[in-house]
């Protein structure tokens, strides 16, 4: 596939989801710029991944991400429909599992985001499972995320994940994290390992990337200060189902969180934010610790 790569060995990488669907209109540029700032301080190159015209870009330029973010709709790129849109040669925004892709590919080794897709709540009666799940089982990249969005049924995309062989370590935690959440509020799903130093925490990925071929999900859970209180996730979360009744298959969960944001008056975007800037600052520190490789 034909690709523009500026991949450097120490580079995170960044979907173009979040910023072109999940945020306000006009506050997708200045998020990309404060996460490349948190990332560069920390000794790491921010990689941001998209789509432009069907050509696939693993570190767009400024001017690439602005056209991307411009306030138009663009389509969402996952590994299913991604050969489609590079065929018809469409502009398209990143999933976790379309970036795991692309990064795999330019040889990217670690990808901050959010929180990863897993399998939806009902999943016995109606079968939705994130792409997001079989990227880990194919492309070597570590993800650092803060578990599963909170909506999805989260001890059962555990559970999934192990069935997968996709190792599930944490970082300063022994317990699975749900995204608003430090901890999974269905059970508490223990961790493959816990990890409380970085460089080890390196050391580990760099050998069983190279070992598996396979990715590794770093829980990092929500900053305490930005954790959703409980009651109110479960308030909002009945809520936002209500509104939302109407989405299905890939709009599904875009529309719940579009929802819950105006329920929450903005407190669960401040969260997403929140974990996702120190999911950024904690892949920047790992990508520069990482052993290099020619």
């Amino acid at each position: 596939m034909d690709f523009i790569n500026r991949s450097r060995p120490d580079s995170v990488a960044l979907e173009t989801t979040l910023p072109a669907m999940g945020l306000p209109a006009g506050e997708g540029l200045p998020f990309c710029r404060e996460l490349d700032g948190i990332i560069a301080e920390e000794g790491g190159t921010p990689t941001t991944i998209g789509v432009l015209g069907g050509r696939p870009i693993v570190g767009m330029t400024g001017d690439e991400l602005a056209s991307l973010l411009d306030g138009r709709r663009v389509e969402k790129a996952n590994t299913a429909n991604l050969g489609v849109l590079v065929h018809r040669e469409v502009d398209a925004a990143t999933t976790v599992s379309t970036t795991m892709e692309l990064a795999s590919l330019a040889g990217v080794r670690l990808f901050a985001t959010g929180g990863i897709g897993g399998v939806h709540r009902g999943y016995a009666q109606h079968l939705d499972i994130s792409a997001d799940l079989a990227a880990l089982a194919r492309f070597p990249v570590a993800v650092v995320a803060s578990g599963t969005k909170s909506l999805l049924d989260v001890t059962a995309t555990r559970e999934a994940l192990e069935t997968l062989g996709v190792p599930c370590v944490g970082f300063g935690t022994d317990r699975f994290p749900a995204f608003y959440l430090s901890t999974n509020p269905d059970a508490d799903s223990v961790l493959d390992a816990r990890f409380d130093d970085e460089r080890e925490l390196a050391e580990f990925l760099d050998a069983e990337l190279t070992r598996t071929g396979r990715g590794v999900l770093v829980c990092n859970p929500i900053p305490e200060a930005d954790e959703i209180d409980r009651s109110d996730w479960d308030r909002w979360l009945v809520g936002a189902q209500e509104r939302a009744a109407g989405a299905a298959g890939r709009d599904i969960t875009p529309a719940i969180l579009g929802a819950l944001h105006e329920i929450s008056d903005g407190a669960t975007l401040r969260a997403n934010l929140a974990l996702v800037r120190a999911n950024a600052r904690l892949a920047a520190r790992l990508a520069r610790a990482l052993p290099s490789r020619t």
